[in-house]
């Protein structure tokens, strides 16, 4: 049985801060700040917004492209760094409001910036052993650096969504290919408000010996070469990692460009993998193959190989594009900012 995807959806948060904005407030260099995270402004959730706001947002678009009825949806997943609750699921609330429950399994993943596809696969294997006919894999945060941290620059809000079945596809996932270790890279513990990182350590091993293992080994899987693709998406925590990744794998400039999303939006976490997959197949033409591969901190990465069909031209135009969120934009200062993600407690 052929599993993949019928439709997607995207949701991007309008209000934006530059890096000047916040380089401004810390001391730090600016211009040295862009060039080293190659990250320019990054997108804000508003008060009104979360995890749980943009999962519906990305699923009721990825729905309307699929063009299927809510309910016959068996499985949602809402993969996230930063649920609304820690103990209360976000698929649940995002299964009433799509109206695709009671009939539904749901849960909550959580697997740092790989929890969204993780998702994805779980609904493949549903899908792919008959047990459901559609399900919804969703990657959304509203992530969030402690005050002067490095991750402050990058750390941002946004999400797909993606339903994954078996008929209609506007894309076919051929493979997939996953390595999971126990890096400690990066980690929060209950109650602290914000995650630490290992610094460099975060980049070399955590990142680049998953994304490049997970990678090689969906490429051997496969039997193809970088130079099968027209595109590949590697997961974009800045500017910087996922160019380095691309290249000593041996994919070219041309084909990475397309899905890196970083510098204009910021890292998204959950759903930084997942939108750069929606901006390719915004262009993608049918019979056009995409390498994509996320990564988690603590640490695994997920490869897949995927096909894009005949049905994505005729399923196109229903729904808001990635380009479509990212030209709506408002700017904001530094303190709107901490307001907004509400680093500032206002006394009750």
């Amino acid at each position: 049985m052929k599993v993949g995807i019928c439709g997607y959806g995207v949701y991007i948060p309008r209000f934006r801060i530059r890096v000047e904005e916040i380089a401004a407030i810390w001391g730090g260099d600016a211009e040295g700040i862009k060039r080293g995270l190659q990250v320019q402004e990054k997108a804000i959730a508003g008060l009104d917004e979360d995890t749980a706001t943009i999962a519906v947002e990305a699923s009721r678009s990825a729905l309307a492209m699929a063009g299927i009825d809510p309910a016959d949806i068996g499985a949602v997943y809402v993969g996230s760094e930063s649920h609304p609750y820690a103990v209360k699921p976000t698929a649940t609330i995002l299964g009433d409001a799509i109206e695709a429950s009671p009939v539904m399994t749901a849960a909550d993943y959580e697997f740092a910036c790989k929890a969204g596809t993780a998702a994805i696969q779980t609904c493949m294997g549903l899908v792919g052993s008959g047990m459901i006919r559609y399900g919804l894999a969703v990657g959304a945060d509203t992530a969030q650096g402690a005050p002067g941290d490095t991750l402050e620059y990058t750390a941002a809000s946004g999400g797909a969504a993606y339903i994954i079945g078996s008929t209609e596809l506007i894309a076919e996932i051929e493979a997939t290919y996953s390595v999971t270790t126990d890096t400690p890279d990066f980690w929060r513990r209950e109650g602290e408000p914000y995650p630490r990182h290992g610094g460099r350590f975060t980049g070399s091993p955590a990142y680049f010996k998953h994304v490049l293992s997970a990678t090689t080994g969906l490429l051997k899987k496969t039997n193809l070469s970088p130079g099968d693709f027209d595109y590949a998406v590697f997961h974009q925590p800045n500017g910087k990692f996922p160019r380095t990744a691309a290249k000593n794998l041996g994919f070219t400039k041309e084909q990475i460009e397309c899905g890196l999303l970083v510098e204009r939006i910021g890292n998204t976490y959950s759903g930084a993998t997942m939108l750069g997959l929606a901006r390719v197949l915004d262009e993608a033409k049918p019979g056009d193959r995409i390498l994509v591969t996320a990564f988690g901190s603590g640490a695994g990465s997920d490869s897949f190989s995927i096909t894009v069909t005949d049905k994505i031209t005729e399923k196109r135009g229903e729904t808001p594009t990635v380009e479509d969120y990212i030209r709506e934009k408002k700017y904001v200062d530094y303190g709107t900012y901490v307001k907004l993600r509400r680093k500032i407690v206002v006394p009750s």
